[in-house]
């Protein structure tokens, strides 16, 4: 008789992406709690990761070269690991790096003084490592979070501000070189957002781009530009930031045609609401392009131990994906005690702390709740129809290239909860334990 594997994690037990006893499958007639349709098949998934900011590297550069090891195989080892095929890297400085800065001197309009050398110390050795345990290229998402600040009109990199009319080509031009670079280095850059959170003004590196400006830069000076340098093949990504107002913006841009023709997909944030049925809204309007999750993370500082802190991730990772997202790239894969660090003290929680003082690596709930999607729906898979009729559980199903059907459920619920899942008149009854998340793989043969 068939069967199907379990792997569990658990609040109040040790279970931590536990592989539990094998669960038989019955014939069954009628409808379960949850009902699998695999001839109803929607998006194909891209993959799981996390940002490789200089916080992150930095922080692991500060702990044992054993215990940097093991958070890499623990993310990126395609068995042993998370399984993270893609990722995403900062043009310059964000907030979690060390501090402000470019790659070009004051007032080089014409980039002749371009070097990602400060790139070679931290964030290039750490993805290099990870592309190693993954054993091939990670797809990599790159965004500036502000142009150089003499480029600007408030002439300083944090605190918002505009990018200045004359220097929209040379800014579309340091992407490329960013590009380049990157590529000459021996990593592969992806894909590019044209402004990570153009609509916040941060303390932060920051800079403000309404829709209409947004559109024009990219039909006007971006996508020009990247053509002319042989870099079409980039994927270009929209907007990231927060699912509230993703629809107006998106609309704005891809409703031009001339901005259209240079857009692969939105990128979104999942900071402010929880408003999955945007991210529906936007496929429903333009099903030829494609949606993409950047950033999300716990803000306020370490919650070590904490569970709520897993159960968001959950949540939120089965309501995108539910909405045709087709990838899920976390914030800071590693922070150090504080949460940072963080050159103006926005600090944060990541799935993995590494204490710089005892050498410690924590894993959070997060890193738990994230490997029940990362490890089992591969690239490639493809989500497929679900039914559910259990008020107390969230699902997603999706079907991998190997022909193995996976099955994310969570029970954020302070119960116990029973259930029936059913495919094509075969069931399995499944338990899960109060605030728990499992996933139940269906091997190919298993029907």
């Amino acid at each position: 008789m068939s069967k199907v594997r379990t792997i569990l994690t658990s609040k109040d037990t040790g279970d931590r992406l536990t592989e539990k006893e094998l669960l038989p499958l019955v014939d069954f007639n009628e409808e379960g709690d949850l009902t699998v349709q695999t001839t109803e098949q929607y998006q194909k998934i891209l993959g799981f990761g996390g940002a490789f900011t200089e916080a992150a590297a930095y922080t692991l550069s500060q702990i044992s070269p054993e215990k940097r090891d093991e958070v890499i195989r623990n993310y990126f080892h395609p068995e042993e690991g998370l399984g993270y095929t893609i990722g995403r890297v900062a043009i310059h400085s964000c907030d979690f790096a060390l501090g402000n800065y470019t790659y070009v001197e004051e007032g080089d309009e014409d980039l002749t003084t371009f070097s990602i050398e400060r790139e070679h110390k931290w964030v290039l050795p750490l993805v290099k490592d990870a592309m190693k345990e993954k054993g091939g290229d990670i797809e990599l998402l790159a965004s500036p979070w502000s142009p150089p600040a003499w480029m600007k009109s408030n002439g300083e990199m944090n605190n918002g501000g505009k990018l200045l009319p004359q220097y929209r080509d040379a800014w579309a031009k340091y992407y490329a070189k960013f590009v380049h670079a990157f590529r000459e280095a021996g990593v592969d850059i992806w894909g590019l957002s044209v402004q990570n959170e153009p609509a916040a003004v941060q303390v932060w590196d920051s800079c403000i781009y309404s829709a209409e400006e947004e559109r024009d830069f990219i039909k006007d000076h971006l996508g020009p530009t990247l053509v002319s340098e042989g870099l079409e093949d980039l994927k270009l990504v929209i907007w990231d930031h927060n699912r509230d107002i993703m629809v107006e913006r998106a609309s704005t841009i891809l409703e031009d045609p001339e901005a259209a023709k240079y857009v692969w997909g939105t990128g979104f944030h999942w900071y402010v609401s929880e408003a999955f049925e945007n991210v529906g809204e936007v496929h429903n309007r333009f099903p030829d392009k494609h949606l993409l999750f950047t950033e999300g993370c716990q803000e306020g500082g370490v919650k070590l131990g904490e569970w709520f802190t897993g159960e968001r991730y959950g949540r939120n990772m089965i309501g995108d994906l539910n909405n045709w997202t087709e990838g899920y790239i976390d914030w800071n894969m590693v922070l150090n005690e504080e949460g940072g660090p963080n050159h103006v003290g926005n600090l944060c929680d990541a799935p993995i702390i590494a204490d710089t003082k005892t050498g410690e690596v924590h894993y959070n709930s997060s890193f738990y709740y994230i490997g029940h999607f990362s490890k089992y729906i591969r690239p490639g898979a493809v989500r497929v129809g679900l039914d559910i009729s259990h008020k107390s559980l969230q699902s997603t199903a999706f079907l991998n290239e190997d022909g193995s059907l996976v099955m994310v459920v969570m029970n954020e619920s302070d119960d116990q909860e029973e259930f029936t899942v059913t495919r094509e008149q075969k069931a399995f009854q499944g338990e899960l334990p109060a605030h728990s998340i499992a996933t139940y793989i269906w091997e190919q043969d298993a029907q």
